[in-house]
């Protein structure tokens, strides 16, 4: 369950580097309210972070939550803010999620 909880982070983690995005190319309330969001959803995700802590090691566990940050961030970049989806970008990518993978089978919990 706690892994399950720690992709949760993760994602929330993706959700609030979006918010920081949108908020970055807003201005006016359309900018508030995606500050509202990066608050919201950095709380969420640090809370769920620490959750899935009390069971995993932190270390894998503070590894694979930014892992899934990242790979999320960077998928969000590619579709929703027209970042390059090069070959390099996509390998290093691939390795990353591989990365995290093999966290997950390594781990004892």
């Amino acid at each position: 369950m706690n892994w399950i909880i720690l992709i949760i982070a993760g994602l929330f983690e993706v959700g609030f580097a979006t918010c920081l995005g949108k908020a970055k190319e807003s201005s006016g309330t359309t900018a508030t309210l995606w500050w509202i969001g990066f608050f919201v959803c950095l709380s969420i995700s640090m809370y769920l972070l620490y959750r899935a802590t009390q069971t995993l090691p932190i270390g894998t566990a503070y590894a694979v939550w930014t892992g899934v940050g990242a790979v999320g961030t960077v998928l969000v970049g590619i579709l929703f803010f027209k970042e390059p989806a090069d070959f390099w970008r996509l390998f290093f990518l691939t390795t990353l999620i591989g990365s995290i993978v093999g966290l997950k089978f390594v781990s004892a919990n």
